[in-house]
């Protein structure tokens, strides 16, 4: 049997992601706020007390069961705000930090305390972002937050190296993907993000690609051999194509 665990699950990539797992043949856990396919877990990542609750007992039951396979994708995320910091308040900012970073690392620390032990192939990739290696005006946080857990996943393949039954942890860059996020961003102006004009481009051009063919590369990558702390890349399992 084959589990895939997957954070964000109600829309865009996170969607798609949920969809293929699901018609490949793997039970599906999707926690969200606002998901309705099947295998859904209302979980508001907005909220660590929620997700500490809701994924410790989600996680805690299905690691008593025999599996193969077990993949963790933490894509829940939010770009907002948008702007200088200072044009921001600091519960804007919390928010923004609660659900990138306390509550994903939150649902990470859940699924090795509970499935560290079960002897299958376990991996957990982590969408990242140009943006954990690219500052931009207007993304502080979300530049920040990136960056944070990609260098979090980087730590833990280093961790799971003594284990006896490791974790395979990566980082999944997604490239630019036709989604709520995109629109968000083509919205924001160039006032609150400098590089507005550049994005509304990959839109008129058509450069920004259907999160199910994203999804489907994802679910590639994740099927290959995989060397825990790396950096893998959408564009680059694309070719272009």
């Amino acid at each position: 049997m084959k589990l895939a665990l997957i954070t964000g699950g109600s829309k865009g990539l996170g969607a798609a992601l949920v969809q293929q797992y699901c018609d490949a043949g793997w039970q599906v856990r999707e926690y969200s706020r606002s998901g309705s396919a099947a295998g859904h877990v209302d979980c508001d990542f907005a909220d660590p007390a929620v997700v500490t609750e809701v994924c410790g007992k989600d996680f805690a039951a299905l690691a008593t069961e025999q599996w193969d396979e077990v993949v963790l994708i933490l894509n829940a995320a939010v770009l907002d705000p948008i702007g200088p910091l200072a044009a921001s308040t600091p519960a804007d900012w919390q928010r923004h930090l609660t659900v990138n970073v306390t509550a994903t690392i939150t649902a990470l620390g859940l699924f090795m305390q509970h499935f560290q032990a079960l002897p299958a192939a376990k991996r957990v990739a982590a969408i990242s972002s140009g943006a954990a290696r690219k500052a931009y005006n207007g993304w502080s946080l979300y530049c920040a937050s990136k960056a944070a857990l990609e260098h979090m996943i980087r730590s833990i393949a280093i961790e799971q190296l003594a284990e006896a039954h490791p974790i395979t942890a990566i980082n999944i860059d997604p490239g630019v993907i036709d989604t709520a996020m995109q629109a968000t961003i083509r919205a924001a102006g160039e006032d609150r993000f400098p590089d507005h004009e550049r994005f509304v481009r990959y839109h008129a051009d058509g450069v920004l690609k259907p999160p199910a063919r994203v999804a489907a590369a994802i679910l590639a990558i994740l099927a290959d051999p995989c060397i825990g702390g790396e950096r893998y890349s959408v564009e680059d399992r694309l070719g272009g194509r």
